[in-house]
């Protein structure tokens, strides 16, 4: 095959250009990022290439290009990677929109802007919320709603995050949609990434077999399905995962803090005279060392700054003697000798520090916060324990950092796993779905069983022509598949063969039959050969006006000009003495005359009966009995009327007729074609059916062809 024209080749050179595109995408988006960051605009920017390749492209490109934006960008600025699922979710919106026609029209293009408005500034506020922490928030328009008293700090920071993201998406938009006009048309084609696993059908294939929109399925796609067990497996695995992690996490900042919480106590303990405990309790401030021990305690706390509290006390049967109590900005410090309540959650303790023994650090919930407590003991020169140091750690700050740590977590991961699923929806598109698709609508083709032999063996051909090749279990099934087809078609070209050569047969009977019944009647030459002409004439007419289109199959239409020589085949039964009787018959005579309509239906019916093809013979027995009824009911044998009468029947009926006046007879001559036809033309209603007479005279140059050809030849 020729390189210019290989689509495997062709394929893989669309995929550089789309590569390539898809790497000035990429380009696009820092730049002009880096040049409105350094402009000091209040814009990102860095959204447009995305736009424009997600719209161009389609879904895979457009997240590649979302993906690995804040990929890069994260070598610079490490808090691009938290924000890289946003310009993810943007891509796959792009495509939908632009795939749905929103960006064609102005309406639906303000729906696209606020969209991505809502995912960046909507969704985009809940990362700096749980990760920096509002605080950091210092925009004039989060301090005007802030300051109103209306809003809290989280809705004001939402609303101020999405007033403020508007105009970025805005003209990001309107940006990609300049560049998108700029890049010409015929290049549109190449951002997208293909990967046929066999030879793509064009529009005319899809087209001319009917095959557009074929692959609806009653309930869901094995895309769908496929889909939605990944979905669910990453769902299920990230949840594990996070829930493993968050675990880990956990447990390994509580352990750190516990050691900094310890390790602090231990200072704080050591800095402590245990001899002077007592007189530090009586005296306060007023004891010698007693403010510089507190200043060094001080500047213990405030060197750690996951410490929330520091205090020394003595522990008796009242409660807590405070010794030293650090303040903080929150909680003001008790003085010493005051006595504070044991709380409940160290009831279980109380005896331990009672008898000062050591006891593991505690995390409790009391009036005082969630917190992480480690006690120290301060022995004096005895070495008797005289009070406790104790340190505490605010747990709701290791709470935050957790939540923090699990936004950073989903922030990073969740790009990933859209751009994981987009790549496996299009892998599944190009490598089973597609294939899958177009095999089972060739396979199906073959099973409609109504096509010609040509359109098999173009049915053959183009079946080929997908050239499968995936290197799995479909490439085998195509491979058979196609092996199959090829022997089905070779053995319906047998079959048809066979068919033909039985049908000719069957004709040729049927024209000897007629024969015999004909050459036994001196009057009526050629009349099976002009009837049938007739016939075939008025079949096809009443075809092309629309007539009794129910009807009128193919099918109907073969029966009806194949059968038509046996119309008068139950003449056989007529002696020759009326058959062939010069004059006029008189009224017994005719009565015997009319039998043959009878006889001709036994004959076809028992005919039916034993011999394979009812179908083909059911009209041939129609013609034989009821040729001679009339569409007023006036005929014979069995007074039939209108469309009761076999449609086949009462086209034999003009027919036989026509022919018969324009035919000479023993007992009188030809009538001439203008008087025959206007005894036709009269019977129109009353004798035989309109329709049918109507399309015989509006078909008077194709009669006129066959009379005189067969008057010529008498």
């Amino acid at each position: 095959m020729n390189d210019s024209v290989n689509p495997r080749l062709e394929q893989r050179r669309h995929n550089k250009i789309s590569i390539s595109l898809c790497a000035a995408g990429i380009l696009v988006n820092i730049l002009l990022g880096f040049l409105t960051d350094k402009a000091g605009l209040p814009l990102y920017f860095d959204t447009v290439g995305t736009v424009v390749v997600a719209a161009l492209g389609g879904y895979l490109p457009g997240v590649i290009v979302g993906f690995l934006t804040n990929f890069i960008k994260n070598f610079y600025d490490s808090s691009s990677v938290y924000y890289g699922v946003l310009n993810v979710m943007i891509a796959v919106a792009a495509s939908w929109f632009a795939g749905h026609g929103w960006f064609k029209k102005p309406l639906k293009l303000v729906g696209t802007v606020v969209a991505f408005t809502l995912i960046g500034g909507g969704l985009g506020s809940l990362i700096p919320w749980f990760i920096e922490g509002v605080a950091a928030r210092n925009d004039s328009l989060f301090t005007i709603l802030y300051e109103t008293g209306y809003f809290s700090r989280f809705p004001a920071h939402l609303i101020s995050s999405i007033v403020t993201d508007f105009p970025d998406k805005a003209a990001s938009v309107f940006l990609a949609l300049l560049i998108q006009r700029i890049i010409p048309e015929r290049f549109h084609q190449y951002f997208e990434i293909k990967g046929w696993r066999q030879t793509p059908m064009s529009d005319i294939d899809t087209d001319s077999r009917g095959w557009k929109g074929w692959g609806k399925v009653r309930f869901l796609s094995l895309g769908g399905r496929i889909v939605i067990v990944l979905c669910l497996s990453l769902f299920i695995v990230s949840v594990v995962s996070l829930v493993i992690g968050l675990t880990i996490y956990h447990r390994t900042i509580v352990d750190e803090h516990t050691k900094i919480a310890e390790g602090t106590a231990k200072i704080a303990a050591s800095v402590v005279d245990g001899n002077r405990v007592n007189e530090y309790v009586e005296k306060g401030a007023l004891a010698d060392d007693y403010l510089d021990t507190w200043n060094t305690l001080r500047s213990i706390i405030n060197s750690s700054p996951d410490i929330a509290f520091l205090y020394v006390y003595q522990i008796k049967e009242d409660g807590c003697h405070v010794v030293f109590d650090i303040d903080t900005e929150n909680v003001k410090a008790e003085a010493p000798g005051e006595v504070i309540e044991f709380d409940e959650s160290f009831a279980e303790y109380i005896p331990k520090l009672l008898a000062g023994e050591r006891i593991d650090p505690i995390i409790s919930r009391d009036k005082y916060g969630y917190l992480l407590t480690a006690y120290e003991p301060v022995y004096d020169s005895l070495g008797n324990v005289v009070c406790y140091a104790g340190a505490d750690v605010d747990m709701s700050t290791l709470l935050t950092m957790e939540e923090s740590y699990v936004m950073e977590l989903i922030s990073v991961s969740l790009g990933f796993f859209i751009l994981l699923i987009v790549f496996v929806l299009w892998l599944i598109r190009y490598a089973i779905i597609v294939p899958v698709n177009t095999i089972t609508r060739c396979v199906d083709g073959f099973a409609e069983g109504e096509d010609t032999q040509e359109e098999m063996d173009e049915d053959v051909r183009a079946f080929r022509r997908l050239d499968v090749r995936t290197g799995d279990e479909i490439e085998k099934l195509y491979q058979s598949l196609c092996r199959m087809t090829l022997r089905q078609t070779e053995q319906m070209r047998n079959i048809r063969r066979l068919s033909d050569s039985t049908a000719k047969m069957q004709d040729g009977l049927i024209i000897t039959m007629a024969d015999m019944v004909e050459n036994r009647d001196s009057d009526t030459g050629a009349h099976i050969q002009k009837t049938a002409a007739y016939v075939k004439i008025i079949v096809e007419g009443l075809k092309k006006k629309g007539y009794y289109t129910e009807k009128i199959t193919p099918k109907f239409m073969s029966d009806v000009v194949r059968s038509a020589p046996l119309h008068d085949v139950g003449k056989i039964n007529i002696s020759d003495k009326v058959l062939n009787k010069p004059g006029k018959l008189d009224d017994d005579e005719y009565e015997i005359m009319k039998t043959h309509t009878t006889h001709g239906k036994k004959i076809m019916e028992d005919a039916i009966s034993t011999v394979a093809g009812e179908n083909y013979l059911k009209e041939a027995r129609n013609m034989a009995a009821y040729h001679h009824e009339r569409w007023d009911g006036k005929g014979y044998p069995e007074g039939l009327h209108g469309e009761v009468i076999p449609l086949s029947a009462r086209i034999m009926a003009v027919a036989d007729v026509f022919d018969a006046l324009t035919s000479p007879r023993v007992y009188k001559p030809a009538f001439p074609v203008e008087k025959a036809l206007s005894i036709i033309e009269e019977g129109k209603g009353t004798q035989f059916d309109p329709k049918c007479v109507e399309v015989f005279m509006d078909s008077l140059d194709e009669v006129m062809v066959i009379l005189n050809k067969y008057n010529k030849e008498a």
